[in-house]
């Protein structure tokens, strides 16, 4: 009998102990622009590869739309759950102010991508220089246009902190080299949705015939140019440069519709979340000139709590089979 319940108590103290264990293992949410897309569900994946290494409980957010207001509400959703960490990839980083505020308040780290200066956020990082990200797509754009022709820009929104200093950056850079080339327009922001995408490009063909590149910012954003060219039969006629999915671009670059274009890489992104998270709970220092795993030597500034990588790879397709295998 004695032997029973000793056997009975040592299994409840082990269970008390798991349970002690689970709930003190770090939860953290990633709400990213959009969900259900190629380029977010490799950020998913590096996300819960590296949760699993890091023994956080991560998991990401995709919203339907890349509605500000949805990630607004999955943030509310996320804080009410009384989560330690949240990641934001922001669609428009003033309108996440307010909630961001909220989480701060509310006890919560905040780790933003794609959003430096991001207000209410304890740190932002960047695996590439946003501004040179820019200027290397439109160098290789104005050597495809031999540095002649009308030229359209997408973004993924106009209010996008990250695209903007993508797009200024080429936009500035051909104004001062490619006197020859003309941007059509303003910026179109519908580089997030596929179906935009298409029938802006389509508009542009039907307009301009004088129409040689579009720069395309977004995850969707070179996919539907490219779609859009190869069903007018303008492969070659027209060079779509940008960063997209391997594996969602692959078949429209071997066809000469998109021409290539520079990415970091989503699934180490996802990575560096967790990464990020586990120094952020462990008290670990973030520091310029150390190395953090997927981001190599990295330069941190504290005024604008930004950590800058700079890690990118070629759209290129010599590169795209090695992107397309590791699951991108």
């Amino acid at each position: 009998m004695k032997k029973t319940v000793l056997a009975c108590l040592f299994a409840s103290a082990a269970l008390l102990s798991v349970t002690a264990h689970a709930a003190d293992k770090i939860r953290m949410g990633v709400v990213v622009k959009v969900g259900g897309n190629a380029w977010f569900n490799a950020m998913e994946a590096g996300i819960k590869s590296e949760a699993a290494k890091e023994g956080i409980d991560a998991w990401e957010v995709g919203p339907t739309s890349d509605d500000p207001a949805l990630q607004v509400r999955a943030i509310e959703d996320l804080i009410a759950q009384k989560v330690d960490i949240i990641g934001v990839v922001p669609n428009d980083a003033k309108v996440l102010e307010p909630v961001l505020k909220r989480a701060r308040d509310a006890g919560i780290k905040v780790i933003t991508h794609e959003s430096p200066d991001q207000k209410y956020a304890n740190w932002d990082f960047e695996l590439v220089d946003s501004a040179q990200l820019g200027i290397k797509n439109m160098v290789a754009l104005a050597e495809c246009m031999k540095e002649t022709g009308d030229y359209a820009v997408y973004v993924g929104g106009l209010t996008v902190p990250i695209h903007k200093t993508w797009s200024d950056a080429a936009i500035n850079y051909q104004k001062a080299h490619y006197p020859n080339m003309h941007q059509v327009g303003d910026k179109f922001g519908v580089g997030e949705s596929l179906d935009d995408t298409i029938r802006t490009t389509n508009d542009l063909m039907s307009k301009d015939q004088n129409l040689k590149g579009i720069l395309a910012i977004g995850s969707q954003g070179p996919i539907g140019a490219g779609r859009a060219i190869q069903n007018r039969g303008k492969n070659g006629d027209i060079c779509v440069y940008g960063p997209f999915s391997p594996s969602q671009g692959a078949s429209l670059v071997k066809s000469g519709a998109i021409n290539g274009g520079y990415i970091w890489n989503p699934l180490v992104a996802g990575q560096v979340f967790v990464r990020v998270a586990g120094m952020i709970s462990k008290g670990q220092p973030i520091t310029d000139g150390m190395e953090i795993e997927g981001m190599g030597k990295v330069k941190v500034d504290d005024a604008t709590h930004t950590i800058l990588g700079n890690k990118t790879e070629s759209l290129d397709k010599d590169n795209l089979p090695k992107l397309v295998k590791m699951g991108l």
